[in-house]
């Protein structure tokens, strides 16, 4: 306990001298903290993103034989194999109700995705996600409608030229969603009735983009009708248990397969879990490398500790060859300059950490990170930052602790 207060009576009696010293570790603590909270709230917002949909298992035409993945990443993935001449098939009603037979499959629906401009008046807005949906949709998605109605099944059989808008496109195009209803929008030369406004949980995160334009659904039919799609190609199977949806989903592509009478090509899925695990690992392997190098800051902090400690131990020669002279001995002195060194880059960790908090609030409530998306300080990122400050003062304390345990009380004495 004595060490210890003499560890902060030296500390405090030199203050400018040791804010300087811990200047470093401040740095080095803070950017560290701050990269990994941005990589946690990234991760975080994706997996959020991605929660929903993992139920809903992408089932889609290959036209590959004797498919091979190339890269499991993320970013790059991609394939290689021999192409079959065979072309996707039209899948019927019956063969999509068969889908419901399968153990463990609640529903289907159709979803083919479009980017288009949509125009109302004076006013257009680019990059809008068009969202061709079957009837059954709207039953697995749960879409909260703020305006107006869905689609029924009589708008699929009269190809009725309608389409519903999410709350902010109906927004920027007419100023509210009530505004909106009833109101003609033009997307590639047609006129649509704006018949409905929905709530998109996901609109404007990482999953839809950040410069998206907006979101628009129409009814599957018109869409492949209009824009020269197959109806039911964008197909989703719907998996209530999440263990089972790479079980469940591969069964639902093996049986289209077989009913559609494919012979070489198939249909395969895309598993929602793969990507959030291959996300995670690879932001991980981002953060933990960017960290590193605002990690050098504190091995910087740690020689500017060891620099000022070997400073003071010249400094307080007289001081070691009385508290030797008076029986201390050299582990006594070994561990007051070890403690302090400790001490001093804790405290400068301390103080990093409370900068970092202080930033990642504020790049919250300034949002700059983009709708949806907050930075988080973790509690693991805590008490590892604050351990590690103190692993550097041990590390780099040594010399100058050693340095001192081993001076001769007769020559520390004399020394002037």
């Amino acid at each position: 306990m004595e060490n210890w207060k003499f560890a902060l009576k030296s500390i405090l009696a030199h203050k400018m001298r040791s804010l300087l010293t811990m200047l470093g570790i401040i740095i080095g603590v803070a950017a560290v903290v701050i990269i990994m909270a941005l990589g946690e709230g990234l991760q975080k917002s994706m997996e959020k993103a991605l929660a929903g949909e993992q139920n809903n298992v992408s089932v889609h035409f290959s036209p590959y034989v004797n498919l091979e993945e190339v890269s499991s990443g993320l970013f790059n993935a991609g394939f290689t194999g021999e192409m079959s001449m065979e072309e996707e098939p039209d899948l019927t009603h019956s063969m999509l109700q068969g889908l419901l037979e399968i153990d463990g499959l609640s529903n289907y629906y159709i979803n083919l995705s479009n980017m288009g401009t949509i125009e109302a008046g004076n006013k257009s807005s680019d990059n809008v996600t068009i969202n061709g949906v079957s009837h059954s949709y709207f039953d697995v998605k749960n879409l909260e409608i703020l305006a107006g109605r869905k689609f029924t099944p009589n708008d699929y059989s009269r190809f009725a030229r309608i389409i519903m808008l999410d709350v902010n496109l109906a927004e920027k195009l007419f100023g509210s969603m009530e505004a909106s209803l009833n109101q003609t929008v033009s997307l590639n030369g047609n006129a649509y009735l704006v018949i409905g406004v929905y709530k998109e949980p996901n609109a404007g995160t990482a999953m839809f983009g950040m410069n998206s334009g907006g979101n628009a659904i129409m009814a599957n039919t018109q869409v492949a009708a209009e824009m020269g799609m197959k109806e039911n190609s964008g197909l989703y199977v719907y998996v209530e248990d999440v263990t089972r949806v790479t079980e469940v989903g591969q069964a639902a592509a093996d049986y289209l397969t077989r009913v559609s009478g494919l012979k070489e090509a198939r249909y395969d899925i895309f598993d929602m879990s793969a990507m959030i695990e291959s996300f995670k690992s690879e932001l991980g392997i981002v953060t933990t490398f960017i960290g590193a190098v605002a990690g050098i800051s504190l091995l910087v902090g740690g020689i500017g500790v060891m620099n000022i400690m070997l400073v003071s131990v010249t400094e307080r020669t007289r001081e070691i060859g009385l508290r030797k002279a008076l029986g201390a001995t050299r582990a006594n002195i070994l561990s007051q300059f070890l403690i302090e060194a400790m001490v001093l880059t804790t405290l400068g960790g301390a103080i990093g950490l409370l900068i970092a908090q202080t930033t990642v609030v504020l790049l919250n409530i300034s949002k700059v990170m983009g709708q949806g998306m907050s930075a988080v300080i973790s509690i693991p990122v805590v008490l590892g930052s604050l351990a590690f400050s103190a692993l550097v003062g041990i590390i780099f304390g040594v010399l100058p602790a050693n340095k001192a345990s081993k001076l001769d009380p007769i020559e520390a004495l004399r020394y002037e």
